[in-house]
């Protein structure tokens, strides 16, 4: 994998970690009534639940692959439009839930892990869009230290940027630039994504 793919993952792997959606919320909802470490806990067990569906996907997706190149396309495509669909609906977004936290009362940290890994395995659209974003890698990834990248990238930067809004969160002032700059983070994801999908096309 060269350094430019991999840094399109990455980039879109923010991106979408960043996009203000019921994640945020459950981390700031155990990071605002806990505190710090009920927040990294949520983050982190969130993160790992994201890399059960990157690596769920990727090996999914190598399958079709290796089995029907022509149904590898067609799923590219499928995926395409759902990215498509995506940048959308971010470009029409007014915020999402970012403008909507609030604090709640306090659980234990077993309770903040559950509530994260919860919200990411049971989130169908999460392994849609790993559906639609690993397509256009998996053909590249071929390598197991490719594969190890393409599955380890999403789940470093779902955990960091979460263990990030766990600590700001300890100052006040930090929930409302969450709220006023939602709508930037949503445009500039939607273009992003947009562009993720012509690409998708272009290449399948």
């Amino acid at each position: 994998m060269t350094i430019s793919i991999w840094l399109s993952l990455l980039v879109i792997c923010l991106l979408g970690a960043m996009s203000p959606g019921p994640s945020l919320a459950v981390v700031a909802k155990h990071s605002l009534s806990g505190g710090r470490w009920h927040g990294i806990v949520t983050a982190w067990a969130h993160a790992c639940g994201v890399g059960f569906y990157a690596l769920l996907t990727l090996v999914g997706l190598a399958a079709i692959l290796h089995q029907s190149p022509l149904l590898f396309t067609s799923v590219s495509y499928v995926g395409a439009g759902y990215l498509a669909y995506l940048g959308i609906n971010a470009l029409r977004s007014k915020g999402g839930v970012a403008a909507k936290l609030a604090q709640g009362q306090a659980s234990t940290l077993l309770e903040a892990a559950r509530d994260g890994v919860m919200i990411s395995l049971f989130n169908p659209k999460l392994a849609l869009f790993f559906l639609a974003l690993f397509s256009q890698f998996v053909a590249v990834g071929n390598e197991i230290s490719s594969k190890i990248i393409i599955v380890a990238t999403p789940l470093l930067v779902d955990g960091l940027w979460y263990t990030l809004i766990a600590c700001v969160l300890s100052y006040p002032a930090v929930l409302t630039l969450l709220r006023t700059k939602a709508q930037i983070i949503d445009r500039l994801s939607g273009i992003v994504l947009l562009g993720l999908a012509f690409r998708v096309v272009w290449l399948a």
